[in-house]
């Protein structure tokens, strides 16, 4: 797990340690030689190499200005810019070989006008100058980066909004500011999930993974297969399907057990066996409405599993006169995986410019797990702890790719995951899988052909 600071948090950090320290610059000597290393990394060496070095009048200036110091002394020309007048400058491959940005560090606030940077690399001293380093918006000019060295930990405006598209590669190094300890906000990596999804026992059984699924209705068949196909590859011993509508409405993948549900009175239906299975999903493609509504809220009080909300079943979980109090008065786990209009209609601020804070908000009101989709997925549970991943991309982007997720999240809860680190590990393997796939063409069901492969190399990365 990678640590993540708001810029706020990281200001307290670096006060903290320099409390503690006789000498107050050696942070900025520690900073500037990492960057200088990186520089020359970028460079394929330093002796004879060009370098533009921005910098500002505060610590991100002097951290820019030690590195240009050492990449002097190993044989640089270097070339300095001041901030406040870069958006006059033109670089080009003929007057540098490299960009240094360090302009402004992760207290800026208002607009700042960049050089005009044609084809020469830049990397980004802790963060790319007019970045907001906690939400990731941009409110003037910036600087895109093809990489960026950053200090004690990940901001969490890299991660968010514009961030991932004008830090390039992270790094992140340790120069003796260690992050707080009540730190809640994490990012996920791959070693992480393989260390927590279990690995199925030798003598194991079919039931021992069960989850069962309600999902699909008429004109929606794709959904209720695609979760259930998923649920399958990502480790379920055995998915139950029931849908709406009539026997031939949905077509059950093979390995699948396919059941319609009543016309009403399904919880009555679906308590006779649910104690079998480990996890329920509920929700992708059954369609809307208000008797929709009565019945999701109704198996929700009577069926107390871990459940998996998603798609449709978001929509009728909320209660039009009671709100949110179906989740409240559940005793059992539960997971919403919504997109943004979803989180909107569950009662989420959309508005706020924070999405973490917004999703913690949204976690603590509903007593629930929140998965809130997006290029960088958040998770939250009820606590306030956060998990943040960046395993997937735009080839996600696609239909039905939200009921693939569900379905690996409930495959991971009934392999004996806690909810919550089942719904991280999900949107992580997930995420892999879909970047797995090829760069165009990809279809939510080439995401679940894949699946298994990404499972087997998490497990093989642990044995």
């Amino acid at each position: 797990m990678i640590p993540v600071l708001t810029a706020e948090q990281m200001r307290a950090a670096d006060e903290a340690a320099l409390g503690i320290v006789d000498d107050q610059d050696v942070f900025i000597r520690r900073a500037g030689y990492c960057v200088a290393v990186a520089a020359k990394q970028m460079m394929h060496g330093a002796y004879g190499r060009r370098v533009t070095a921005i910098v500002g009048k505060g610590h991100n200036g002097d951290d820019g200005r030690v590195a240009a110091d050492w990449l002097s002394q190993w044989g640089a020309q270097i070339r300095y810019v001041q901030a406040e007048d870069a958006g006059e400058v033109f670089i080009d491959p003929r007057s540098a070989d490299l960009v240094i940005d360090a302009a402004f560090g992760i207290g800026f606030r208002g607009t700042w006008s960049p050089p005009i940077v044609m084809d020469v690399p830049v990397l980004a001293v802790d963060i790319p100058s007019g970045l907001d380093a906690t939400l990731g918006t941009i409110a003037g000019g910036v600087l895109v980066a093809d990489r960026t060295i950053t200090f004690a930990a990940v901001k969490t405006g890299m991660l968010l909004g514009d961030g991932p598209s004008v830090c390039g590669e992270i790094d992140v190094v340790d120069v003796g500011i260690d992050p707080p300890a009540d730190l809640h906000t994490f990012l996920v990596e791959s070693l992480d999930i393989a260390h927590w999804v279990p690995v199925r026992d030798r003598g194991a059984h079919k039931w021992h993974h069960a989850v069962r699924v309600v999902a699909g209705s008429p004109g929606m068949a794709g959904a209720a297969s695609l979760v259930s196909a998923s649920a399958m590859r990502a480790g379920a011993g055995i998915v139950h399907l029931s849908w709406r509508g009539e026997t031939d409405s949905v077509l059950p993948p093979t390995e699948v057990v396919g059941h319609v549900l009543p016309h009403e009175q399904w919880a009555k239906y679906l308590a006779t066996d649910i104690y079998r299975f480990a996890c329920l999903v509920m929700g992708p493609g059954l369609g809307r409405g208000d008797d929709i509504g009565v019945e999701v809220r109704g198996v929700l009080r009577e069926c107390d599993v871990p459940t998996v909300v998603d798609g449709d079943g978001l929509v009728a979980a909320v209660d039009p006169s009671g709100g949110h109090s179906v989740f409240l008065g559940r005793t059992a786990p539960t997971v919403l995986t919504p997109h943004d209009g979803e989180f909107a209609m569950l009662g989420g601020d959309v508005s706020n410019p924070d999405r973490i804070a917004a999703t913690r908000a949204l976690a603590e009101t509903t007593r629930c797990v929140v998965v809130r989709k997006g290029p960088t997925t958040i998770v939250s549970n009820p606590a306030g702890d956060v998990f943040l991943s960046t395993s997937g991309d735009e080839r996600l982007a696609t239909a039905g790719s939200g009921d693939v997720l569900a379905g690996v999240i409930g495959a991971c809860i009934a392999r004996g995951l806690d909810p919550f680190l089942a719904a991280v590990a999900g949107v992580h393997i997930h995420g892999l899988a879909g970047s797995s796939c090829a760069q165009e063409g990809v279809i939510a069901r080439d995401v679940v052909s894949v699946l298994g492969e990404i499972m087997s190399k998490l497990v093989n990365d642990v044995r």
